[in-house]
């Protein structure tokens, strides 16, 4: 490479048969991107900076979401334009080989586990599931559920004897709150297994909200020919536990992040 400072970005592998030279913007669309063939696989290549990813300032850069977040955008959009074509090995973003050779020699050692992917992920796509609980809403619906079933016995104690058996009831209430959704999650997470290839538990993360309360996130690899029926799946779990304040949200499809083989494809200089 003619400047020193430069380095290869790397987004994603693909089949060299299922995959026509295209023009489409690098990470920064100065420069387009390049393909770079090694027997039967193709990376999909663009320019970039060492300085970007690596060095003191990459990590106060990788913090700077007005840096970070459109180049992050980019380079999902040109794995989703690979994926349009072919199977895809998506890299992390921020995946930059020093030189060709750095990146042939990481190929020559994993072509066979690269491969096999690119094979099982032909006609997959991957789809998340977030489940979101409105904690406030299903303790309520519970409560008013327990209370009612004992309203004649409440009805017949003393009014300082009736509130600390309604407070009894709201704290039992609680606790077949949590029996009641490990088990709507068990069958939630069943019957899509059954209608995809591989799962993944992800992170459930901290809630975005004070209202909603993330209690699933999971990722499934389907056959293409099943997102519609898969969809229709999510679509029917929420008509069910929608008045118990359960939602569950479906995005996608994604490339495959969940299922890579490790590769130790890191940020960072190759």
């Amino acid at each position: 490479m003619s400047n020193d400072s430069s380095a290869i970005y790397l987004f994603c592998f693909a089949r060299r048969h299922r995959l026509p030279v295209f023009e489409v913007g690098g990470l920064d669309h100065r420069h387009p991107v390049s393909f770079w063939a090694f027997k039967d696989i193709v990376a999909v290549l663009g320019m970039s900076s060492l300085e970007d990813f690596c060095g003191p300032e990459a990590e106060n850069r990788m913090k700077d979401l007005a840096w970070i977040g459109p180049r992050v955008c980019r380079h999902e959009e040109v794995v989703e334009e690979v994926m349009r074509r072919s199977p895809a090995f998506p890299a992390r973003f921020g995946t930059i080989f020093s030189s060709l050779d750095a990146l042939e020699k990481l190929l020559d050692v994993h072509y066979d586990k690269i491969s096999r992917f690119l094979d099982k992920a032909a006609d997959k796509e991957e789809w998340a599931v977030k489940g979101l609980l409105n904690r406030v809403q299903t303790r309520t619906s519970f409560s008013t559920l327990m209370l009612s079933r004992e309203e004649g016995r409440l009805a017949s104690l003393s009014p300082g004897k009736r509130y600390l058996a309604e407070q009894r009831i709201r704290s039992s209430a609680d606790r077949e709150l949590n029996i009641w959704l490990n088990g709507i999650i068990k069958g939630i997470g069943d019957d899509l297994c059954r209608h995809s290839s591989e799962f993944r538990e992800r992170k459930v993360l901290s809630p975005d909200s004070e209202a909603m309360e993330m209690v699933l996130n999971w990722a499934f690899w389907t056959a293409r020919e099943d997102a519609d029926d898969f969809r229709a799946r999510v679509d029917r779990a929420n008509e069910q536990n929608d008045r118990q304040g359960l939602l569950l949200q479906l995005s996608g499809p994604w490339p495959p992040y969940s299922f890579l083989p490790n590769l130790d494809l890191v940020t960072g200089e190759q």
